[in-house]
């Protein structure tokens, strides 16, 4: 097949880009090299996917309204899978209006290229932000995600109504995954692992908010990624036994899915620090420091959905998966 994978310069999309080159697939890669954090990086996964010749990078934004679906109708392709997205709950609060470009008129654009060139499956991305003020742990699929503390979770709650639209009225099959504190090698710089490494290596302290009494749910991009490309080549379908009465609030009469994908196993922020340290061979001077704004104090995927779905079962403990990322990071940056 030739597949759209939007985002393809960034963390997750470099991953799910190589597993599908793997596979043998042919991967057209959307990204706009936004700015948010370093574009060297950006270009340096980029990069390694050009390696292999079935793989073709097209730079341009998702917001584009001329040029998205001029792509589509060029290119025909078969399935999506739509990671490009403004990352980053703090900097939504301040830049809110980057949130709205890039999630919520950029999907539009990606749905309408769909509807219009008879794409058989839309895969994108959601967050766990979604579920905003619930506590109501483990946190599924199935329950509350309709109180958002940042314009992130908003826009990206947005993304998955949206979705639902399409699917309804057109019958685009589209399903929407609510990642988990993704973590592991190429990352973000932006992410507490990557962060920390950085401030550790050069000496300084590391910002532990909320005290360090976080709980997250973080799960390795290696997991990540097999789980999106299983889900792509499980079509979404009707749910024969939705009622109307009582309806599920992730799933519908029409082809449409709304699934976590995480670890499961929540974890303490600072037992993830104390494995970082072990690997690092250095104790990291901790500035403790309250909760931010926008911010939860814990996530806990309840991943049953996606199991019973594609059979996903993640594989990295978070032992192995920091000791992964360490060794990436050394050998990246020498």
């Amino acid at each position: 097949m030739t597949i759209l994978v939007t985002g393809s310069a960034g963390f997750i999309g470099f991953h799910v880009a190589q597993r599908l080159l793997d596979r043998g697939e042919h991967v057209v890669g959307v990204d706009n090299f936004d700015p948010y954090y370093d574009v060297a990086l950006k270009r340096a996964r980029v990069a390694m996917l050009e390696n292999n010749p079935a793989f073709e990078q097209v730079e341009l934004n998702i917001a584009d309204r001329q040029a998205m679906p001029a792509l589509f109708a060029e290119r025909g392709f078969e399935c999506v899978v739509h990671l490009a997205a403004q990352a980053g709950v703090r900097h939504s609060i301040d830049h809110p209006h980057d949130y709205i470009d890039s999630n919520v008129t950029g999907t539009l654009n990606i749905l309408e290229g769909c509807r219009h060139n008879n794409v058989a499956h839309l895969v994108y991305a959601s967050t766990s932000s979604v579920y905003g003020a619930s506590t109501d742990m483990p946190f599924s699929p199935s329950g509350d995600a309709d109180h958002p503390l940042a314009i992130y979770a908003a826009s990206k709650r947005a993304t998955e109504l949206m979705a639902h639209s399409y699917s309804y009225l057109y019958g685009l099959p589209t399903t929407g995954l609510r990642f988990f504190t993704v973590y592991g090698p190429w990352g973000r710089p932006d992410m507490a692992l990557f962060l920390f490494t950085r401030k550790m290596l050069a000496g300084e302290p590391i910002p532990v908010f909320n005290h360090g009494k976080h709980r997250r749910d973080f799960t390795f991009v290696d997991d990540i990624a097999e789980g999106i490309v299983r889900v792509l080549y499980k079509t979404a379908t009707p749910d024969e036994n939705w009622n109307s009465d009582t309806p599920r609030v992730d799933s519908s009469p029409a082809p449409w899915r709304i699934y976590n994908i995480g670890n499961g196993n929540p974890v303490p922020l600072m037992d993830y620090i104390n494995r970082l340290e072990e690997c690092l061979g250095i104790t990291a001077e901790k500035e403790m420091l309250p909760m931010q704004a926008g911010d939860i104090e814990a996530t806990h995927a309840d991943v049953h959905g996606l199991f019973e779905a594609v059979g996903y079962r993640p594989e990295t403990t978070v032992d192995e998966g920091v000791k992964k990322f360490v060794d990436w990071y050394r050998s990246y940056y020498g």
